[in-house]
């Protein structure tokens, strides 16, 4: 079994040239491509593990909830932030609202149940066979980026409020603006889906939330981020929300996997 990605390897993540990248797979027609360049220097990969390393500073410097104990079970500092998890090259950025015992314990987003479905769609995209193997499914890291409004897992399974989502969010904006290097994000739930409202024009989210084709069509707006500088930088993304793909979310749990397929096909076409 594939050993899962951590965020102590961010140079693997940066250069889609990586070991991991270079083991042959058949891919289909479907098969979202990658470059084999390496787009990412190495005082970038230094920067990305300074911007982790400035999270963690962040979250030692005053106390914010956090599943403590999730934590110790997993042998990782609660402080530690898990970013994101998979290729920076990709134009596909999957985003969900957070984290939960599962992605502590693999040390990256998106690996449990909900999760689990994202990648199995991803997979079944790419390579038009179906597989729940979680070795197997790794192999999605490769195709596209996988990251949450807060890098840390709240307690119990409320998501964060508003003043600790703003608290991390000029960090998500330096991954999603500085690094990543794609312009398409699937946000999964409502709360992904809010955390955009500040890039495009007041109430243009929330209005768009409430059309009935909201999870077929899509919305632009610009991402905003300031570097360790002290410069601005602005990118264009489009938005391409879904709903949250838990068994709880009974409206959307079974349409989910085609609500998918829909999305990649959108983004990959």
């Amino acid at each position: 079994m594939t050993s899962p990605r951590t965020l102590e390897e961010p140079g693997d993540l940066l250069n889609p040239a990586s070991e991991n990248m270079r083991t042959v797979r058949k891919l289909s027609s479907n098969a979202i491509p990658y470059s084999m360049s390496v787009s990412k220097t190495t005082d970038a990969m230094s920067e990305l593990q300074n911007l982790i390393e400035r999270i963690q500073q962040e979250a030692q410097g005053a106390e914010f909830p956090v599943d403590e104990s999730v934590y110790q079970n997993a042998g990782l500092d609660p402080t530690h932030p898990i970013l994101y998890g998979g290729n920076l090259n990709s134009p596909l950025c999957v985003f969900g609202r957070d984290l939960g015992k599962d992605e502590v314990r693999a040390r990256q987003p998106l690996y449990g149940a909900a999760g689990s479905l994202v990648r199995q769609g991803v997979y079944r995209f790419c390579f038009e066979k179906q597989t729940q193997d979680k070795g197997e499914l790794e192999a999605v890291l490769d195709r596209v980026l996988l990251s949450n409004t807060v890098p840390y897992k709240p307690p119990g399974n409320k998501a964060y409020p508003v003043k600790v989502k703003k608290r991390f969010r000029p960090f998500v904006e330096q991954l999603l603006v500085l690094y990543w290097q794609g312009d398409k994000i699937i946000s999964l739930g409502n709360e992904a889906f809010k955390w955009f409202a500040p890039y495009g024009p007041k109430g243009a989210i929330a209005e768009f939330f409430q059309r009935s084709d909201r999870y077929r069509a899509s919305i632009d707006v610009t991402l905003q981020a300031t570097d360790s500088q002290g410069n601005p930088h602005q990118k264009l993304v489009t938005l391409l929300p879904l709903p949250h793909p838990s068994p709880l979310n009974q409206r959307y749990y079974a349409q989910f996997p085609q609500l998918l397929q829909e999305r990649l096909q959108q983004v990959f076409s």
